[in-house]
């Protein structure tokens, strides 16, 4: 009997009606029916047992509250708020989503889009409502006509997509207000209770702010906008402080007025569908898992580059950098799912403490291991392209990279010696993010003599290209056909276009679908934070207390020079440069 996963759900099972027995129906008070159900299929999400007061706290494998666990303070923290988790009748409660920065660009082109997809699935409860909430003064109809625009019904393309979106916009509302106002935060409570209808009240606020409100917005809204019966949950996007210190700061300042449980710290490409499947791939491949170590893998390279500037965000990068910006979060993130250690189970704990340890067992990195640059203004036929100083929010003396390599290691019986190259740029020649796997040679290759001096043409390769075009394929060497023994690099090849039809969610809408359902597992716990910053911040203050200046590279060029030399040193290629991608 196949096993089927419901679209809306990451963590639910179903079974056909024929595998359910007596003895499964007498069980039926532990489940709880999904949202979407039919006649031919039930669908059960399995829940813990329920306190007489109808709430209970999510508790992990060990027992401590769901999230709370930091491995480096050991014990939870007490926050001043509880979550608790309503009782699991959906009809019985009501979801509201608060998205604090409505008028802001990730609002209108990501958050809403986001909510009004998972709306079209039929993955949102029932019973919801969808406020926005910004300095700007604006109406309802306003709102609705400003995020109108923004909503596709790109799933499918179904004939009843007018009708879904004036559904979905007659749910929308907003309250104009200033964010550290507890009384603007109250006159929105009112406005959500009035919504809820005297309901079980679930609350979520994502905060698409400047790290700056962060903590007004928590404020405010543990005081005077939580949930008195149901769960409250803050989704905080990046960047998370700007090194370890106010990292730190920033995770205390929180916890003042939110539970770690309530906490879910958002990096959007966890969410995205190869960083999804590089678990499955690895674990549930038995020709993947073997190999999957120092003994068969040479090094690993993950390279992130864009083809456009900083255009239209000079002023906030500037402050940050690219290590910052992409490097220290979304590379580390994906490094450290792909190293970590086959985790217990699939829960959140489990795996996020997984990702501790090879972020634990990281070296620091040192400024010899890392190349910086900065892009340069470039001509290209009659078109020409300005420099990142040439931004007029940017210093003309800025020494802000741009551009970064890296290499880092992991000194664990896994991963000795094994160097992880990082990559990522602005203004590059190429928009692309991928993981790549380059594999040992063959130990005394009979073909040798076929590749010439060249080895490394013979090296199998195993690429995951997250974006664009999601693919994965592995490089082989075979026989061309014919009577002579000439060899091709070919590739098995996994394309999604071709294989998997119908359009890939985007990641925001699988993780607010996770945020809504309790699912921490794509969200950075308060721990693994401290530990991604501890490998970063050492080299950050050393980049700028001694003035490194960043190499100038061309815009629409490859980067600088110094990563090749950087990779060389590791006796490494870098494999987007080999040009048969």
């Amino acid at each position: 009997m196949a096993t089927q996963i419901n679209p809306c759900s990451s963590s639910s099972t179903t079974f056909s009606p024929s595998s359910l027995n007596q003895k499964a129906f007498s069980s039926a008070k532990f489940f709880n029916f999904s949202r979407k159900s039919s006649p031919s299929r039930w669908v059960f999400k399995i829940h813990s047992r329920i306190s007489p007061k109808n709430q209970f706290e999510l508790k992990s494998s060990n027992g401590s509250p769901l999230n709370a666990i930091s491995l480096h303070g050991g014990a939870a923290e007490k926050p001043l708020a509880k979550e608790l988790v309503s009782p699991p009748e959906q009809s019985e409660s009501n979801l509201s989503v608060t998205v604090v920065g409505a008028s802001g660009d990730l609002a209108k082109k990501k958050i809403f889009p986001a909510l009004f997809a998972l709306f079209y699935e039929d993955c949102l409860p029932q019973n919801f409502t969808i406020f926005g909430y910004a300095r700007t003064k604006m109406t309802d109809e306003e709102l609705r006509e400003m995020i109108s625009g923004t909503l596709t019904c790109r799933i499918d393309k179904r004939e009843n997509c007018g009708d879904k979106m004036e559904k979905f916009l007659e749910r929308c509302f907003y309250q104009s207000g200033q964010y550290n106002s507890e009384e603007h935060f109250a006159e929105l409570d009112i406005k959500l209770k009035q919504k809820e209808g005297g309901k079980v009240s679930n609350r979520l606020f994502y905060l698409s702010i400047p790290p700056d409100i962060f903590v007004d917005v928590a404020r405010c809204a543990s005081v005077r906008a939580s949930s008195k019966n149901g769960w409250t949950r803050v989704i905080v996007e990046k960047p998370f402080g700007r090194d370890s210190e106010s990292s730190g700061e920033l995770t205390r300042s929180l916890k003042k007025y939110l539970a770690e449980d309530q906490i879910f710290r958002i990096d959007h490409y966890l969410g995205k569908e190869l960083v999804e499947n590089l678990s499955v791939l690895r674990f549930s491949n038995l020709v993947f898992e073997p190999l999957w170590s120092r003994n068969y893998i040479r090094n690993v390279q993950f390279i992130f580059s864009e083809d456009f500037g900083t255009e239209g965000r000079g002023g906030y990068f500037d402050n940050y950098g690219i290590i910052r910006d992409i490097m220290q979060n979304h590379l580390l993130q994906i490094l450290a799912l792909f190293a970590m250690e086959t985790p217990v189970t699939l829960d959140a704990e489990d795996v996020r403490n997984e990702k501790v340890k090879v972020l634990r067992s990281m070296r620091r990195l040192q400024l010899e291991d890392v190349i910086v640059g900065q892009y340069k203004g470039h001509s290209k036929g009659a078109k020409t392209y300005a420099g990142y100083t040439d931004d007029p929010t940017v210093p003309n003396d800025s020494l802000t990279p741009t551009f970064a390599a890296a290499a880092l290691f992991i000194d664990n019986a896994r991963w000795d010696g094994v160097p992880f190259l990082m990559k990522a740029g602005k203004a590059l020649n190429t928009r692309r993010a991928e993981i790549r796997v380059q594999f040992r040679h063959v130990p005394g290759n009979l073909y040798k003599r076929n590749f010439g001096m060249d080895l490394d043409k013979a090296t199998n390769e195993l690429v995951l290209r997250v974006q664009p075009d999601e693919a994965i394929y592995l490089k082989i060497n075979n026989k061309i056909p014919g009577l002579g023994m000439r060899f091709d690099r070919s590739d098995l090849n996994l394309l999604y276009s071709a294989r998997y039809p119908k359009e890939i969610p985007d990641a925001y809408e699988r993780l607010l679908l996770d945020a809504i359902e309790g699912e921490r597992r794509l969200f950075i716990r308060s721990d693994e934070l401290d530990a991604a910053w501890a490998i970063f911040t050492p080299l950050l203050k050393e980049l700028e207390a001694k003035k490194i200046s960043p190499e100038l590279y061309p815009y629409g060029s490859r980067g600088p020079v110094g990563a090749h030399y950087l990779a060389a040193k590791y006796d490494v290629r870098w494999g987007d440069l080999a040009g048969d991608d």
